[in-house]
């Protein structure tokens, strides 16, 4: 891609990120192209959907939270690397209104631009999750669907003015949920200040 072409796409993303953080998914392109100060033609040019548009947007978010997981399976410990990551996942998908309905229905839909992406960022948490799991700290019965569909729950009330105050305690309240006795022990030790 030519430098000047990239500098253009960069700056339809850039604007588009702040539109959507705004307004949410359902921003028009049409407004996306106006803040650009660009043709809708030229935006639909770097971008033919919606879904393109968002999947250029998220695919760094997603890589990154991916790379989180990989980073904290490594560095924390099993009950630790799932909470951690439940949370920053939770934390990342509020910050775009809306988001997660088209990631929930993305998974779903291999022809969609986005599900290569959910994919992805599904099997870095099923991961987690299974090690979690296999230390005995995780609850056996839930697997990574179900957990991308507590991400998904629990940013959409992030994504309610009224309940968005709640979601940080709820986010604590589903992560001991799905951990054991043992790693809820463990983890509310690691919570506890230390004298």
């Amino acid at each position: 891609m030519r430098a000047d072409a990239r500098k253009n796409r960069d700056h339809l993303l850039a604007v588009a990120g702040t539109a959507i953080t705004e307004q949410g998914v359902d921003v028009s392109l049409r407004d996306i192209a106006r803040r650009a100060d660009v043709g809708l033609a030229t935006l639909l040019r770097h971008f033919p959907t919606r879904e393109a548009l968002l999947d250029a947007l998220l695919r760094t978010s997603f890589d990154e939270l991916a790379a989180q997981a990989a980073e904290l399976e490594t560095l924390s410990s099993p009950q630790d690397a799932l909470v951690s990551w439940l949370r920053d996942c939770v934390a990342w998908t509020t910050e775009y209104r809306g988001v997660t309905v088209l990631m929930a229905a993305a998974i779903e839909d291999a022809e969609s631009a986005l599900h290569a992406s959910c994919v992805t960022l599904r099997a870095a948490g099923a991961r987690l999750l299974t090690r979690a799991q296999a230390a005995g700290m995780a609850r056996s019965d839930i697997d990574g669907a179900d957990l991308f569909a507590l991400v998904a729950m629990l940013a959409w009330l992030g994504d309610q003015p009224s309940l968005a105050p709640r979601a940080d305690h709820l986010v604590e309240v589903v992560a001991s949920a799905i951990l054991t006795s043992a790693g809820s022990r463990d983890a509310k030790e690691e919570r506890r200040p230390r004298p």
